[in-house]
């Protein structure tokens, strides 16, 4: 069965694109307010036995959360991700007009490296380029190449996230990329879920080539949970849980599916999402497929709040 992980990108800033995100959050969303937030559901997903964490430059103060929490508890065995890439610009501001901004350059990533490794030091075992796609100047940038080959054979596993209607062809070209005669990613995280299906097929390849595959947004950013289509009402019903569960419950039934995130924004929404693991699912058992370029463009226009 594949490992659940949380996701700390509604958790590490004030302001999101997670539906149903807002009522699970402090009323006031200061610094010390989500801090102590994301401690309590790091806490909690710790207790349920969640052993992964997953971090990115970009999710606001989250690394520096994740950091202080770490050493707060003398946790040893958690595994660490984080990912690099956009760059976090809103200030804190719920309403900035822009919360982060996108550069896969040499000289992002070198920086932004060396802010994670002051964070999390040892506890990282996984560093990710964050959101690539398949015209991304990382390809032909061979100066990056080379520095992240370099980080790759220190002992860090390099992976990367997608997005949009084009993942299959990301995660095809950049599994295809070798730096001394080896793969130079070993991780591909995607979005997939029973609205977006459309990458299942290349990440069941990449899983069979022998990548780990993390699965995100499987709740389609809270679509699933604060709206569901019937079809997931009633499942949620026959199996007594939320329709949050049941969406993840279908990640989690992908035989090529080794970690399912969950992007909880508090302790309830983590338990909720975590009965998942109590439902067993056929892998086509939901047949909910958007086209996914209306998907995307759905996703696109949903409000950080």
């Amino acid at each position: 069965m594949p490992d659940f992980a949380l996701g700390l990108a509604a958790l590490g800033r004030p302001a999101y694109i997670n539906l149903g995100r807002e009522l699970a959050l402090p009323a006031h969303r200061d610094v010390d307010a989500m801090r102590a937030a994301c401690h309590a559901v790091l806490d909690a997903a710790y207790e349920a036995g969640v052993r992964r964490v997953d971090a990115a430059r970009s999710y606001g103060r989250a690394e520096e959360f994740l950091a202080q929490w770490l050493a707060e508890r003398g946790h040893r065995d958690v595994r660490v991700s984080s990912k690099w890439g956009y760059e976090y610009v809103a200030d804190w501001r719920p309403d900035a007009k822009t919360h982060e901004v996108k550069e896969h350059s040499l000289a992002r990533f070198t920086r932004q490296w060396a802010e994670t490794e002051g964070l999390l030091g040892n506890h990282l075992e996984l560093y990710q380029v964050h959101s690539l796609t398949d015209d991304s100047p990382l390809f032909g940038d061979l100066e990056l190449l080379a520095a992240l080959g370099r980080l790759r054979d220190s002992g860090v596993r390099l992976g990367f996230s997608t997005s949009g209607p084009r993942q299959a062809d990301t995660v095809r070209r950049a599994l295809d990329l070798e730096m001394e005669g080896r793969r130079l990613f070993e991780v591909v995280q995607s979005t997939w879920n029973v609205l977006e299906p459309s990458v299942g097929p290349t990440l069941a390849w990449a899983h069979e080539t022998g990548a780990e595959v993390f699965v995100k947004e499987g709740m389609a950013n809270g679509r699933l949970a604060v709206d569901p289509p019937r079809e997931v009402r009633d499942l949620a019903a026959k199996h007594d849980v939320g329709p949050d569960a049941i969406a993840l419950a279908a990640v989690r039934a992908q035989p090529w599916a080794d970690v399912v995130l969950s992007g909880a924004a508090g302790v309830d929404q983590l338990c909720a999402n975590l009965k998942a693991r109590e439902v067993d699912l056929a892998p086509d058992e939901l047949d909910l497929a958007e086209e996914p370029g209306e998907y995307w463009a759905t996703r696109a226009s949903l409000a950080w709040d």
